[in-house]
């Protein structure tokens, strides 16, 4: 099949774009379009030209299956296009509709004249890449939108509504009615008017004060994207608009752009990019596996977590069952939801008619009964496998054929949850992550009895309420959390070895973590690690699983939830206060251990927590708990404030070289007396061969 589709109706040639699914500007299309602008350049029967795409997309930009191929260079490059584009020397209307994003918004703007659909979605996000826009959108942009509102969205990458920009010169009109049909009789208009082309190389960027005004943008952005070349240069790259003459902005564009093609932080974002896309496809489950109808939810529980997971169905606008043990509970988690979307009012970020919405798709009870009808239940209750036991035998006798159940749990086996049923292939693990109407991570658990449809199903759902799923196996703490105890095991032997949490908490945050894992500890509560060590420790009766943090709960230390963990806490105040207490619990520790305080630099401090993170996941990647290495960086970055811009612990080792994070685990090994099996690196770290990528 061709990738642009060419034909003349009424003297007007229309030029269509078919590259499903958003119309990417992969050499095919780039050479198709020239082909097209050039036969309808030479056909003295036409006298316009429409450029379009489909409903789904105008064109969501470059083809970044080509990024770093030959393919990317082969001309007619994206600039070339643009450029046959404006010197067209007939009227060229770009009719645009669904995503016109990165190149496909640089295309259109190289076109005389712009329709768009009031719905149609514009942006040049390839900040987000840890690039800039390559095809002259840092010079063309600000002469459609004026300084101030391009830049934010280049810098951000912003995308609005076509509505939102109706006013002003970056479209000639904005449409409800079919957007081909409209720029088609606007191309007739502007024939039989004789209106002069336009070209917006040729306009001017009017800005009061530009220079004061980029200055302060400049602070500004410095201050908030310190881990991010791209948005500084973004801005040096629309400066250009400012201050040099048309062809001079491009160069100095195209000079920053390959700068940052070639940088980390833009490889880390394009691997980004590819994994979370990769991570919601299955080997074994055919693209085309038909979806259960998931029409209505029920959630287990109303604390923390079960009204955060249904916040996200609510928001969705999928009706939702809530149940709980006791009326006064149930009142309690309907207030904090209620609560939470009028805070949200507050800030403008939800209307009161879309809060009324909500809370009217919300419904309560006391009983399993009323959960009959019901298309999905998740279950977010205590953490122990005999509580999940009664709850999945209630749920079973009562929830229809066919429903999905599934468990919110984090570290228990979804197998043995499955088994208390006597529908094991409807059960899954729907793993949030708290505070669950915020983050984005989804780990979905696929049991060994859980159906293909089952499994479909959740990332299909997973999508719909704005989350990243990431498929998992079956194991003790599943990817995320089973790694999150490799890095807590390496933080400790760091602490007992001399360290205070706030040296490794600043070390690892200035690497670029979010939080430190004791700053994290106290945010998350240390009630739940204490939990989860002692049923291990019952499990294992001659493993030792004791901690520090032990310590610090059996003193009511649960983190900031009750003013103390780690660290100290005023009233009313999140930001952690270091606390002599927990030094002297830390320094007895030491002592009934006989353990000789040392020091740490943070470049070590850093290496032994990240290649632990490393060290785990090759392995789950050895036993198939993981499908991908690409999966773990991603259940990683989404849920867990690994820094964005190093691409996830796998990507990062990968960066760093897998011999020289083989050789430091051996030195950790050699260092570390009664740890040193902790250290010992995983099979698949060892055999890697020199260049090879984990997979």
């Amino acid at each position: 099949m061709s990738h642009v589709r060419y034909d003349v109706v009424d003297g007007i040639a229309r030029i269509t774009l078919q590259n499903p699914p958003v119309n990417g500007l992969g050499f095919a299309v780039r050479k198709g379009i020239v082909e097209a602008l050039d036969q309808a350049e030479g056909d003295a029967a036409v006298t316009a030209i429409v450029l379009t795409g489909s409903d789904r997309a105008f064109s969501g930009g470059a083809d970044i299956t080509e990024f770093g191929t030959p393919k990317a260079g082969w001309h007619p490059t994206l600039r070339t296009v643009i450029e046959v584009l404006e010197q067209v020397s007939k009227p060229v209307v770009a009719a645009i509709d669904g995503v016109c994003l990165g190149g496909g918004l640089e295309l259109a703007l190289g076109a005389h004249f712009r329709v768009a659909a009031a719905q149609a979605k514009v942006g040049l996000p390839e900040v987000k890449l840890g690039i800039l826009p390559g095809g002259g959108g840092t010079q063309r942009l600000p002469r459609v939108l004026g300084l101030e509102t391009a830049l934010d969205m280049i810098v951000t990458g912003r995308i609005v509504k076509a509505s939102t920009l109706a006013d002003t010169p970056l479209f000639d009109r904005v449409v409800d009615t079919s957007v081909v049909e409209a720029a088609t009789e606007f191309a007739k208009e502007l024939v039989r008017q004789g209106t002069p082309l336009k070209r917006v190389r040729d306009l001017k960027v009017t800005q009061p004060d530009a220079q004061a005004f980029l200055q302060v943008a400049r602070r500004n952005i410095a201050a908030s994207s310190k881990h991010q070349p791209a948005p500084g240069l973004c801005l040096e790259a629309v400066a250009g608009c400012v201050s040099l003459p048309f062809d001079q902005g491009l160069a100095k564009e195209r000079e920053l752009f390959m700068q940052l093609m070639n940088s980390p932080e833009s490889l880390a974002l394009r691997h980004v990019f590819a994994a979370e896309r990769a991570a919601t496809k299955i080997p074994d489950v055919p693209a085309d596996t038909p979806l259960r109808d998931i029409r209505k939810v029920g959630v287990i529980g109303a604390g923390t977590m079960g009204g955060g997971i249904s916040m996200n169905f609510l928001n969705a606008g999928i009706p939702v069952m809530l149940l709980e043990a006791e009326q006064a509970a149930l009142e309690r988690g309907v207030g904090i939801i209620r609560r939470n979307y009028e805070n949200s009012l507050k800030r403008g970020r939800l209307t009161q008619a879309q809060l009324d919405e909500r809370m009217a798709l919300l419904s309560t009870t006391l009983r399993y009964e009323d959960l009959s009808d019901v298309d999905l239940v998740i279950e977010a209750v205590f953490e122990e496998l005999g509580v999940k036991e009664k709850v999945f035998k209630a749920l079973d006798a009562v929830i229809k054929p066919g429903a999905i159940l599934a468990s919110n749990t984090s570290t228990l086996d979804v197998d043995a949850i499955a088994a208390f049923t006597r529908r094991p292939e409807d059960v899954i693990g729907l793993h949030f992550f708290s505070p669950a109407n915020v983050m984005k991570l989804l780990e979905i658990v696929r049991g060994a009895k859980t159906a293909k449809d089952v499994l479909a199903t959740s990332i299909a759902l997973a999508k719909k309420i704005n989350k990243k799923p990431v498929v998992s196996g079956v194991c003790d703490g599943f990817i995320g959390n089973r790694m999150l105890n490799s890095y807590r095991a390496a933080a400790e032997e760091i602490l007992l070895g001399g360290a205070s949490p706030a040296s490794i908490d600043k070390a690892l945050e200035a690497f670029g973590f979010a939080m430190g894992p004791y700053r994290m500890g106290d945010l998350a509560g240390l009630d739940i690690g204490w939990a989860i060590r002692k049923r291990r420790q019952a499990e294992n009766p001659d493993v030792d699983f004791s901690a520090v943090a032990d310590r610090l709960c059996e003193a009511g230390r649960f983190g900031q939830k009750a003013g103390a963990g780690w660290y100290r806490y005023e009233t009313g105040n999140r930001t952690p206060i270091v606390d002599p207490a927990v030094d002297k619990m830390i320094e007895d520790y030491r002592a009934e251990k006989g353990i000789t305080a040392r020091t740490y630099t943070d470049r070590e401090i850093v290496e032994r927590c990240v290649y632990a993170l490393v060290n785990e996941g090759a392995k789950i990647l050895e036993e198939g708990i993981a499908l991908r290495a690409s999966d773990i960086d991603v259940v990683y970055l989404s849920g867990y404030g690994f820094p964005l811009h190093r691409g996830g612990p796998m990507h990062y080792a990968q960066q760093v070289g897998l011999f020289n994070v083989v050789r430091s685990i051996r030195r950790f090994a050699s260092q570390s007396g009664e740890a040193a099996k902790f250290w010992q690196p995983a099979q698949l770290l060892q055999s890697a061969e020199p260049g090879q990528a984990l997979k």
